[in-house]
């Protein structure tokens, strides 16, 4: 992809989102669902569009809302449910829309104080709290979010009484029961006026950061990063982490310093990424590019997306590369978590780096591969299966030091200080650690493209099966494997997965844009990355041809 002139610069004011236009066509805008575009649609992480296009209106907030209050009701969760959203402007309005529905049904209602912005993984901590040792009067959490998308963007996710993203079984119910409430203009969706809502008894103040913070040493090292007095930065991004980090400061006495604390709906102090749009992706070294110019002030530093649910990891030399840092993040906790089990394993979706496999087989641990989609992980999280749960768009979760679940959703906060642990525990860099790694299991290179992607794509992903893929080469060693379903829990990947002994790609329609992600790692280099590359293109246009 060509990369925009305005990467990693701040935006024009004129290329700013207007943020009363935007919010004007979330309450006046209307969806029609005989339009696929404007109907509910629940990707790998819940429901997202915009206002502006009429994909994210408040007529959507209120379908999801009641289908999610019929859900809870057809299953019998009669507990609080803890709701929070991020700092899109959309997620503000969507919050209170939400907060209609819920109290309409009759739903308990937990949120911060004032209503205030929380991070995805502290609603998932706090169900987590919450049912621990419950059969009866489970919780469980929404998160208004649309991630780190562009600020005219707006996300709709609920999280069962796991704590985690919710299975596509339970998505695909709600999906559908949301969409037929659209269909009749939103007849039998229960709403109370916001004021009402407010003074309900239902609605109770929950203080998120309190108990998150509180909790915190139990999957953490506090001791050790506070003990080593390494300088931490840290760049919220102008997202839900912003109050949570000062509370850590107060609470383990560690060096931090946030060096943004600015929320502003349009944001304007994060630098446009690749083409040219604001996007709050903490993966991005452009949209990263002001904490990496700070990088000479830090030991280390971090920033997490609007929702706190993604990590990124800079040290002196470098913005880590998410598979970099979640190789040595495996490497260390099951180097240092003594009472986990020892048959929990390693967890990561299929396209997240192959140094995860080789990291697991020398540790002596299991491997557990499973799709794309964090959701997958909860089970095994949950049930302490997997120590470590991981996928290459940086985001990641792990058990507490006892073995139990701290979260079964992505968690920011955890993965950019379990980075300072590591850096306190073995007195050096991340970057440095990875490369001695490397030196013992071999130096990955890894890159995605993107190609276009119609209905007919997608058909043709979707009914791959391993008998229907011709490939007995691949960058010119041996296949050894084609897997269109995940070995770790034999799920459909949605489209197919080629491997080697010394490399593999990976090809999948993306759940929100009209794309296909073709994933491709070499342990031989450029050259031989760049044969792996032809070969999964003419995999690619092969299919499309029959």
């Amino acid at each position: 992809m060509v990369v925009h002139c305005d990467a990693g610069q701040l935006s024009a004011a004129e290329k700013l989102e207007r943020i009363p236009a935007l919010m004007s066509a979330y309450y006046t805008e209307f969806p029609n669902p005989a339009i696929p575009d404007q109907r509910v649609t629940f990707g790998t992480s819940g429901h997202r569009g915009s206002s502006l296009s009429q994909s994210f209106n408040e007529e959507h907030v209120y379908a999801i809302a009641q289908a999610v209050c019929d859900y809870r009701a057809m299953k019998g969760i009669d507990g609080p449910l803890y709701l929070g959203g991020d700092t899109h402007a959309l997620s503000e309005a969507a919050f209170r829309s939400a907060l209609e529905v819920l109290v309409a049904n009759g739903v308990t209602a937990r949120i911060s104080k004032g209503g205030a912005f929380t991070a995805t993984p502290l609603i998932s901590h706090a169900v987590l709290t919450w049912n621990r040792g419950r059969t009866t009067g489970l919780s469980d959490g929404i998160v208004i979010t649309p991630s780190h998308n562009p600020p005219g963007d707006g996300g709709f996710k609920y999280n069962p009484p796991h704590g985690g993203p919710a299975e596509t079984e339970v998505t695909g119910w709600i999906e559908k029961k949301a969409n037929a409430y659209l269909e009749k203009g939103n007849a039998g969706v229960h709403i109370v006026h916001l004021r009402k809502a407010l003074q309900s008894p239902l609605v109770e103040e929950f203080d998120f950061v309190k108990v998150y913070v509180e909790d915190f040493a139990d999957v953490i090292d506090m001791r050790a990063i506070a003990a080593s007095g390494i300088r931490i930065g840290v760049d919220p991004l102008g997202g839900a982490s912003l109050p949570l980090w000062e509370s850590l400061v107060d609470a383990y006495g560690i060096a931090l310093t946030v060096v943004n604390k600015d929320v502003d709906p349009t944001f304007r102090f994060v630098p446009c990424d690749k083409d040219g749009k604001i996007r709050m992706d903490c993966s991005s070294p452009y949209a990263m590019s002001r904490l990496l110019d700070m990088r000479e002030r830090f030991d280390l530093a971090f920033a997490c997306d609007p929702d706190a649910d993604r990590h990124g990891i800079v040290t002196r030399r470098e913005l880590m590369n998410p598979n970099h840092y979640l190789t040595i993040a495996a490497w260390h906790l099951f180097r240092t978590r003594d009472s986990w089990p020892a048959d929990c394993g390693i967890g990561k979706t299929l396209v997240t780096s192959a140094m995860l496999d080789r990291v697991s087989q020398d540790l002596g641990r299991n491997l557990v591969e499973v799709p794309v989609g964090f959701k997958w992980f909860v089970p095994y999280l949950h049930s302490g299966r997997c120590g470590f749960g991981c996928e290459e768009s940086a985001g990641a979760s792990f058990l507490c030091f006892d073995g139990t679940p701290w979260s079964t959703d992505k968690d920011g906060p955890l993965m950019c200080l379990l980075a300072a642990e590591i850096m306190a525990k073995e007195n050096v860099s991340l970057s440095d650690s990875y490369q001695k790694l490397t030196a013992r299991l071999g130096a990955p290179v890894y890159q995605r493209l993107d190609a276009p992607a119609d209905d007919r794509t997608r058909a043709a992903l979707n009914s791959l099966t391993t008998e229907s893929v011709d490939m007995k080469t691949l960058g010119g060693s041996p296949v050894t494997a084609v897997l269109t379903r995940a070995p770790g829990n034999n799920a459909p990947v949605g489209g197919v997965k080629v491997t080697s002994s010394d490399g593999w790609f990976a090809v999948r329609p993306s759940g929100t844009e009209a794309i296909c992600k073709v994933y491709t790692e070499s342990f031989k280099g450029e050259d031989h990355l760049c044969a792996i590359q032809k070969d999964a293109l003419d995999f690619l246009e092969r299919l499309l041809k029959t």
